[in-house]
């Protein structure tokens, strides 16, 4: 493998940088490598030296972090906490966000969760209507008994949705 710099030497030193999911590699021979200062690793950045070999073209090494206006949250204490400050900051970190609740949650939407009690109190409301339309209709084909026994039904049904709802 020919280094990528001079195109002449064979290449000794391999490096790999990561930038923003990025990979980016390049290949060095031993005197270009010296010369683009990679044995200084303070002197030295990959990204520099892609975009133009140190030639004026420098990439911001560290990107100014977001931050929300309304409350101060920084996108890197969100990373950390998992939550968020205030409703403002969906607007500012928005981007990403629906990948992130899809890994986090099972959806994106938040549908809530009714609890037991309510559900409950729901499904014997509405056995109560079911109830008193039997009644109208044994009330209209004259069958009093029934009438009778479905009264009974439906006031017994009334007494402990009021028991329940009172506690």
């Amino acid at each position: 493998m020919k280094c990528d710099v001079c195109d002449a030497k064979p290449a000794t030193v391999f490096l790999t940088q990561i930038v923003k999911g990025d990979m980016q590699k390049i290949n060095l021979c031993e005197s270009c490598a010296k010369e683009k200062g990679v044995t200084d690793p303070t002197g030295f950045q990959l990204a520099d030296m892609l975009l133009g070999f140190g030639q004026g073209a420098r990439v911001e090494t560290q990107p100014k972090e977001k931050s929300c206006s309304a409350c101060g949250m920084t996108q890197s204490t969100f990373r950390k906490t998992g939550r968020l400050g205030c409703a403002s900051c969906y607007s500012i970190f928005g981007e990403g966000m629906e990948g992130l609740l899809k890994a986090m949650h099972k959806g994106t939407r938040h549908i809530g969760k009714v609890p037991a009690r309510i559900n409950r109190l729901q499904v014997e409301e509405d056995k109560l209507a079911q109830l008193r339309a039997a009644l109208d209709a044994a009330v209209a084909n004259e069958a009093y008994e029934d009438a009778a026994r479905l009264k009974a039904e439906i006031s017994t049904l009334e007494k402990t949705l009021r028991n329940r709802v009172e506690v």
